[in-house]
Parts: C-alpha cells; sequence; structure tokens
C-alpha cells in the first residue's frame, strides 16, 4: 500500500530525511512516499507559518488521493490543517504530533515534549489539550534550535536536543520522550540508545498507526463535521481550492 508522507515545509533535505526515517520502519509491502509542496514556507515555527503552509499541504492531499494513497501523514509537530484534510481525504490522516502522544501514553504514565524554539510551545499546549493528554504531559520544552540547524550536522542541534532530554527525564518525573519536530525523526533512535527510556517520533509512529489502521479497514468518518467541504465558489487565487462537493 501507499502511503504519502507529507512534510509542510518546502525543504528538500528535511523531505529527505523524514522520508528514510519512514521508509526503515515501514512494513514490507508498504510504500512510502514522501513530498512537500512547491510552495510555503521553507520551515514552520508559528502560526503565521502554519497558517500560510496549510495551503500548500492541502494540495498534495488532493495529489494523494488521486494517487490512491492508503493514508496520508502530516509531518509537522503542529499538525497543520489536519482537519481540513480530513475533510477532503478518503484515506485516514494522521498528523505526527498526535501520533507521537497517543503512543507515548501506550509506554509511560507521563511524557516530556522536547521541541525546537520556546515560541513553538504555546501551539503544543493547544494539542496536548485538544487531543486529551493535558494529566499525561508533564512538561513542553524547548531547545532553542532554528528547525533548519537540525538539518546541518555541524549545528550541534543532537548534543542541545539530548541535554534537553535528560533534563526532562530528572525534573518532569517522565517515562518517555516526545519529540517535538518531524526534522528529528532521524534522531530518534540515537536519543533512545543513549537515554534509555522510550523516545517517540511522530513520523514513524504515524506510519505504523497509518499500517494499523488499513489492517482493520478503518478510514476517516464521513459523518459530520469531516463530511466533505460545502461545494461553492472560491475567490481569486484561492479559486482552484475551492471543494467540489464531494471526495
Amino acid at each position: 500500500m501507499l502511503i504519502r508522507v507529507i512534510n509542510p515545509n518546502t525543504s528538500a533535505p528535511m523531505t529527505a530525511a523524514i522520508g528514510a526515517a519512514a521508509a526503515r520502519v515501514a512494513a514490507p509491502g508498504t510504500r512510502i512516499d514522501c513530498v512537500s509542496p512547491a510552495m510555503g514556507p521553507a520551515s514552520i515555527e508559528g502560526h503565521y507559518d502554519e497558517a500560510i503552509a496549510t495551503v500548500g499541504l492541502l494540495e498534495e492531499i488532493r495529489a494523494g488521493e488521486l494517487l490512491g494513497a492508503a493514508g496520508h501523514v502530516v509531518a509537522c509537530f503542529g499538525d497543520p490543517g489536519l482537519d481540513a484534510a480530513r475533510e477532503i481525504a478518503r484515506a485516514p490522516v494522521i498528523g505526527v504530533a498526535e501520533a507521537a502522544m497517543h503512543l507515548a501514553t501506550l509506554v509511560a504514565t507521563g511524557f516530556s515534549v522536547v521541541t525546537t524554539l520556546e515560541r513553538t510551545c504555546i501551539i503544543t499546549e493547544h494539542l496536548v489539550h485538544n487531543y486529551g493528554f493535558t494529566r499525561q504531559c508533564r512538561a513542553i520544552r524547548a531547545c532553542e534550535i532554528a528547525v533548519l540547524e537540525l538539518e546541518h550536522p555541524g549545528s550541534g542541534a543532537y548534543e542541545r536536543i539530548e541535554d534537553e532530554c535528560r533534563r526532562a527525564l530528572r525534573e518532569d518525573r517522565s517515562g518517555a520522550i516526545v519529540l517535538g519536530c518531524a526534522g528529528m525523526a532521524e534522531l530518534r533512535d540515537r536519543l533512545q540508545a543513549a537515554l534509555g527510556v522510550p523516545v517517540v517520533e511522530g513520523v514513524t509512529a504515524a506510519v505504523k498507526l497509518l499500517e494499523g489502521l488499513a489492517a482493520l479497514g478503518l478510514a476517516t468518518s464521513r459523518h459530520g463535521d469531516y463530511a466533505a467541504p460545502l461545494a461553492k465558489p472560491y475567490a481569486g487565487l484561492m479559486a482552484r481550492f475551492a471543494p467540489g462537493g464531494s471526495s
């Protein structure tokens, strides 16, 4: 089956790293197609970036549907456009923050999120609340690393992330670490070996959850608010994104 992993930013090196991490955990018979939009921000580090990136993300969701994808991963920890993507996709759509938090609660009574910039912590706080994990999430910690620094091995990003993870384990009474950026996907195995606790990363978690949903024959409900968007004209630059009334 085909799983489309969509990095909503436009960084080609990050997209390649995310795709490699997804492919490493994919089951035999699962094909990973990792893509990024042709338009949008180079990295997503705030509300404005998320809003702009959502348009390109939705374009890739539509493209994946035409290819017959069995599932889609929104590979940005803010889970931008997740509900909108579910409205237009027949195949299930999973956000990486959503996936990582769910799996972390299966292996620990509490987890800490270790993310990039402090300015993104409020976005994660909103997700923790919306997903119902306020009790299990012990802390959200920022390393003050710009997302694009993760692409450069000499930036010291790994060391700063590991140090923050160790502080989380000492100070937060957490039993697991959730990595708060899809760009950290390739660091998961190294961090888990170094820390000796479960380290949950959302891209790989989402791939395995999509494989499970496919095996169970489960897809997003079309009843209620995830029904297809109502057909209506859209104006100006948004005209080509107008919904057709079915999906």
